[in-house]
């Protein structure tokens, strides 16, 4: 897997997104919130986007105006995330990727949305992707993922162990006042510097929205069996920025029989926000390849 230069200087921050609808469709537990933009009627697949754990499609904002210019893009609320109806339990990475399946195929009438997709994911939603990708050979053509969460089997079994014994809310509000505060340290203290506070402040909002279910999709991550990747046989580019999954996403990637490897050495953090453009030209070039 070759190194790739350097990203050039980042551009500013995208400050007003493409024309873009949210709307609802749905799935075996209800409604499915997405955010879609560009022409509907396209000869490149529509790119579908799959956000990270516990944020929501709102992440993908500055991303949807960046790749939609030339084909449909749709980025989901993963089901009990964002604004999509949640699932009676915890359904594993399998359930989630079961109904977004369900989502996809009442897209069918509803956007018109026919013929084979590509995916995107980062962190967690590589791993829906994956399982998409699975589950639906024929309908989904290319894959990119940026993140990939394979930690080493003790470790990832610690962090299972911890998201299925999180203290539930309590009246007091211990546990959510906990979680706030870790949750404002990652999104707003942490933040890159070129990100405005009104941003950083608004990426917060939006991964605190559910914080009553933030452990749900991680119990399903950490229980995943990272061999599945060698059951991913299309085509993937794994275009991985310089963050703390960067040896973990290497090591993952050995696992995907398809892989381009392309490292983006100049972002670490807030990507989507800082360099939609850059992490936009990649995807393009990888779904586009003939």
């Amino acid at each position: 897997m070759p190194q790739t230069p350097a990203v050039p200087s980042l551009p500013p921050p995208a400050l007003l997104p493409r024309p873009l609808r949210r709307a609802y469709t749905r799935c075996r537990w209800g409604q499915v919130h997405y955010r879609a933009a560009g022409p509907v009627r396209s000869a490149r697949p529509p790119v579908i986007l799959l956000h990270q754990n516990p944020s929501s499609g709102f992440e993908y904002e500055p991303l949807i105006s960046a790749l939609a210019s030339d084909r449909r893009v749709i980025a989901f609320d993963t089901p009990g995330y964002g604004m999509s109806d949640p699932p009676p339990a915890p359904p594993g990475l399998a359930g989630y990727a079961a109904a977004l399946a369900d989502a996809l195929d009442a897209l069918t009438a509803e956007e018109g949305l026919t013929g084979p997709v590509d995916l995107y994911g980062f962190h967690t939603g590589t791993l829906l992707a994956a399982e998409l990708a699975i589950l639906l050979p024929a309908r989904v053509r290319r894959l990119a993922m940026t993140g990939i969460p394979l930690f080493p089997p003790e470790e990832a079994a610690a962090r299972l162990r911890e998201a299925r014994g999180f203290p539930a809310p309590d009246e007091a509000g211990t546990v959510i006042m906990g979680l706030l505060d870790r949750l404002y340290d990652y999104a707003v203290r942490q933040r890159d510097p070129r990100l405005p506070l009104d941003k950083a402040l608004a990426n917060f909002a939006d991964k605190a929205r559910v914080l009553h279910r933030f452990n749900w999709a991680y119990q399903g991550v950490w229980a995943w069996d990272f061999a599945r990747l060698g059951q991913v046989t299309q085509p993937v580019l794994v275009l991985q920025s310089h963050e703390d999954l960067l040896e973990h996403s290497r090591t993952a990637a050995r696992l995907l029989p398809d892989v381009t490897w392309r490292e983006l050495p100049g972002l670490d953090r807030d990507i989507f926000d800082l360099a939609a453009e850059i992490i936009a030209d990649g995807l393009r070039a990888h779904f586009d390849r003939a």
